[in-house]
């Protein structure tokens, strides 16, 4: 996940949001497709399957209408595989400097 954001004054800038994503969301390109969406976008975190057959996703911007705008457009992309959305804030990590899909 994320780190403290009150542990670094240089993460304290970035919005950072965790989002679960229930559905037929394994083993359809999810996680491929989430990273080559996020390309188009100023945002870093990760996205990974969750044991459970859920898909979490965590990104961080600078700037709320971005993650607003990648959200949007994953919903768009996978309006037909994800069946419920569950959406919290997390701490941001600044350290972070690039999308990837995590294992």
């Amino acid at each position: 996940m994320c780190a403290d954001p009150h542990q670094s004054g240089s993460s304290t800038d970035l919005i950072c949001l965790r989002v679960i994503y229930a559905g037929r969301v394994q083993g359809v390109g999810f996680r491929y497709r989430t990273t080559q969406l996020a390309e188009r976008y100023p945002v870093t975190g990760f996205v990974k399957n969750l044991s459970d057959g859920t898909v979490e996703l965590v990104a961080q911007a600078h700037d709320q209408s971005v993650l607003d705008r990648f959200f949007d457009d994953m919903m768009l992309t996978f309006a037909t595989n994800v069946t419920d959305v569950s959406i919290q804030g997390a701490p941001a990590d600044s350290d972070r400097q690039s999308f990837t899909i995590e294992y």
